[in-house]
């Protein structure tokens, strides 16, 4: 009597991916504490924590405009900081990444980021005593630039370099000073496209692809979110968004002066990612 021959080993579920479809866009409304966020460039002021609750709406109502399904994580009405979602997590076409913020009292963000993500990512960890921040990861196609900052650090580095690798991702680690993260001072604009403060970054570190320097005066236009064929850019930096429309970028324009004034951006509101088929 034979065996019967053993079923080929059957790909894991994540493996099967089949095409991209649309786009998600993670969101958490603003904490009425936000005045009380974490700082570490800029001198406290004053936030009008309703007004940044109007224009986070706005920015929601963007995200949608460009095709986004917008999901609202639940509110954390005492993590001042809970507005910040893409410090909490990276997430690529295989994987997601979550973080081990920089500000101690941003760890407990992470839960419900998590929550939401295994529903469409398998999920991988920043362990301790490694730090990073999302907002220091930028990504263009497959080249990975990591910010050494203040919130994220080689430990890390290295862990998130172990976890990638494997889905094909080259991990270029940069430092950043002058700026909170990374993407404070350049952001993929698409079309194989970073957009760089040079005040705050070396353009040359992006020589592989082409490069926009944002308008002299404006330090802050180098964080745009991009969906698609269209991005969204700050109502703050008009001279730079010109320059990027005379490109023939596609822009949306909304105003967040309200979040920074926390060190926030426009990335820094969303954890934007695509919706994947997998096959049967």
């Amino acid at each position: 009597m034979t065996d019967s021959p053993k079923p080929a080993p059957r790909k894991p579920r994540w493996k099967r991916w089949l095409k991209r479809l649309g786009w998600t866009a993670l969101t958490r409304e603003p904490s009425p504490r936000l005045e009380q966020c974490e700082l570490t460039l800029l001198t406290r002021q004053a936030i009008d924590v309703s007004r940044a609750i109007a224009q986070h709406a706005e920015y929601r109502a963007a995200l949608a405009r460009l095709g986004c399904r917008v999901v609202e994580l639940p509110a954390l009405p005492d993590m001042p900081d809970g507005v910040f979602v893409e410090d909490t997590a990276v997430v690529l076409d295989e994987i997601a990444i979550l973080t081990r913020p920089g500000a101690q009292s941003r760890r407990p963000e992470v839960e419900s980021v998590e929550l939401a993500l295994r529903e469409h990512r398998p999920i991988a960890r920043i362990d301790a005593p490694g730090i990073l921040d999302g907002g220091d990861v930028l990504c263009v196609g497959k080249s990975i630039y990591v910010g050494r900052s203040t919130r994220t650090d080689t430990f890390a580095i290295e862990q998130f370099e172990g976890i990638v690798a494997p889905h094909g991702y080259e991990v270029t680690a940069v430092d950043v000073t002058g700026c909170l993260h990374l993407k404070t001072a350049a952001t993929y604009a698409g079309r194989d496209t970073v957009i760089v403060n040079p005040e705050w970054i070396r353009p040359e570190l992006f020589a592989r692809h082409a490069v926009v320097e944002v308008a002299d005066g404006e330090p802050n236009a180098a964080n745009v979110v991009v969906i698609g064929d269209a991005m969204l850019c700050s109502a703050a930096s008009p001279r730079t968004n010109e320059i990027l429309a005379d490109r023939g970028f596609q822009l949306q324009v909304v105003a967040s002066d309200e979040v920074a004034k926390a060190e926030g951006a426009l990335t820094c509101c969303s954890l934007v990612f695509r919706d994947l088929v997998m096959e049967a």
